[in-house]
């Protein structure tokens, strides 16, 4: 039987009598990848906010594998295994992409491990890694504010990786990319999949289409359908849900 890596309890938030989200349950397996799928104002990104311990909560309990985390502060979520890439990218311009990744990757916090004395092979072998992996190792010695913004996103995600959270939550990872940028963010995320438990919040059905392997489709706040592509597809209630909105694309 698989560990459950994230579980939401009956989680919500009521701000001063709106429900911005409401009653949502759910278990994501260790290793898996679920997408949260809902229009503009559909509470995914308030969900994420819960979850990470950014809003705190007024209903619900949430565990990370076997730790109850619910409306704990940010870093202390953080410590023990949940990283969240947001929508805006925040990396050091000044330096090269690969440093980026050394200092984000450091075992160690102090000043000195961060300028490079004591920085272990392991931690290097896995900058390396996340330079192929986010197809980034041909620009590992240049400057991080020279990258397009489809790279910055990648680099971002990288520093995010190279972390090794248990769990990753991905916000909107295309937006603003172009369709090209958007594939190559299909394949870097398809290779997290079982090596991490990645939650991705998303709009773009084209994108789903290519990392889905479960889907939970969130409507005003609450989970409508859950299960995978095709028979999120198939939901009467999504296809309602949708209609407002030119429907699931």
């Amino acid at each position: 039987m698989m560990a459950a890596a994230l579980t939401l309890d009956g989680l919500g938030v009521d701000f001063s009598g709106f429900k911005a989200v409401s009653g949502v349950s759910t278990v994501v397996e260790d290793g898996e990848l679920r997408v949260l799928l809902g229009a503009n104002g559909a509470g995914k990104t308030t969900l994420m906010d819960l979850v990470s311990g950014r809003t705190a909560s007024t209903e619900g309990r949430v565990f990370l594998f076997d730790q109850e985390i619910t409306n704990r502060e940010e870093h202390i979520i953080a410590r023990a295994g949940l990283g969240r890439k947001f929508q805006l990218p925040s990396i050091f311009k000044e330096l090269t992409i690969r440093r980026n990744l050394e200092v984000a990757s450091c075992p160690s916090r102090g000043v000195f491990a961060n300028l490079g004395f004591g920085f272990p092979k392991s931690s290097r072998d896995r900058v390396d890694e996340v330079l192929e992996l986010t197809g980034l190792t041909d620009l590992a010695e240049g400057i991080a504010a020279n990258l397009s913004h489809g790279q910055t996103q990648w680099l971002e995600l990288g520093l995010l990786i190279v972390q090794n959270p248990k769990v990753l939550l991905l916000d909107e990872p295309t937006a603003g990319m172009t369709a090209g940028e958007t594939q190559k963010t299909a394949q870097i995320i398809n290779g997290l999949k079982g090596r991490h438990t990645v939650i991705v919040v998303e709009h773009d059905m084209a994108f789903v289409r290519e990392i889905a392997e479960r889907i939970t489709v969130l409507h005003l706040g609450q989970i409508i359908a859950e299960g995978n592509m095709a028979a999120i597809e198939m939901n009467e209630k999504v296809r309602e849900a949708y209609l407002g909105s030119g429907g699931i694309h």
